[in-house]
């Protein structure tokens, strides 16, 4: 083979490639998109096995609830998808609406935060080889304060779209007010868009962690939460909210990744002036640049 025909065989190759991880990422972004829009949703969990060696030792009840949410795409660019959930609860003539939690995708992104307990999160830098063709999810809190953060690949075959990860994250707030007998949620994460919508499948370690020890797990659980498309219609009240509040949560949202842009470990206050921080935020009063910026810098350490 001559040098140039090499050469030529070497750009085909390549472009090639590049074209087919260009149409995979378009599939992926469609994928990840399907999560939006509203939905009827079932909270499903129930804890499976148990490990403790106390013999009082009680496991968590099952825990069975229902929902309106309307999932709201925030952000669409090149190599980001931003969606925003939203509960409608209460009468339908008449919902009240609270906002949920959100999920970010990003596409070949290397800077993750890793729960590490004690409301700390540890910066972790991942190579470009690591995240190759992967699609990080980050799931934030309802005030939008970090949450958990995996990296997987989107898989498509044989009429399935799904993505899968496992990661350390709080306690969820069904058992943090209730249990105490642990500090970190170990989520096994399967997010597979399905033709009635999609669900979150999950396959979760409870985990004692204590500084110069072995992690120890205390109980494993099944999550299955599944989510309903529902015509749009159904969660226009919730539509309306977020005309309506979205400039004040675009600026809690660049606060935070100003924050996050330090690229150094997190950690955060539990309770400033007695409150949490979403109770300073969901506060009608805190709308301006100057206190929401205020707030939030007040519970990093």
């Amino acid at each position: 083979m001559s040098k140039k025909l090499a050469i030529l065989t070497s750009l085909v190759i390549a472009f090639s490639l590049y074209a087919n991880a260009q149409k995979k990422k378009k599939q992926d972004k469609e994928a990840i998109k399907e999560m939006c829009g509203c939905f009827e949703v079932t909270f499903n969990f129930a804890e499976t096995f148990q490990y403790s060696e106390d013999s009082l030792y009680k496991p968590s009840k099952s825990k069975v609830s229902k929902a309106l949410e309307w999932a709201q795409l925030v952000k669409d660019d090149k190599n980001k998808v931003s969606i925003q959930h939203l509960l409608q609860v209460g009468r339908p003539d008449k919902p009240m609406i609270v906002k949920h939690w959100r999920q970010d995708w990003l596409y070949e992104n290397t800077v993750l935060y890793e729960y590490n307990g004690d409301n700390n999160w540890t910066f972790v830098n991942k190579s470009k080889d690591e995240v190759e063709g992967q699609w990080t999810q980050k799931v934030f809190q309802v005030d939008d304060s970090p949450r958990y953060e995996g990296s997987g690949t989107w898989v498509h075959v044989d009429g399935k779209s799904y993505w899968e990860n496992t990661t350390t994250a709080p306690l969820p707030r069904r058992e943090y007010t209730k249990r105490s007998d642990y500090n970190i949620t170990k989520r096994g994460n399967r997010q597979e868009i399905t033709n009635f919508g999609w669900v979150h499948d999950q396959d979760n370690a409870k985990v004692i962690r204590e500084s110069g020890k072995d992690d120890v797990i205390l109980a494993e659980e099944k999550g299955y939460n599944t989510y309903k498309k529902v015509d749009d219609s159904r969660c226009q009240a919730a539509q309306d909210w977020w005309t309506e509040h979205q400039a004040k949560w675009t600026l809690v949202r660049t606060k935070w990744e100003v924050v996050y842009g330090r690229n150094a470990d997190l950690t955060l206050k539990t309770k400033v002036d007695n409150k949490a921080l979403y109770k300073h935020l969901f506060d009608d009063e805190v709308t301006s640049k100057e206190d929401i910026e205020q707030v939030i810098e007040s519970f990093v350490k």
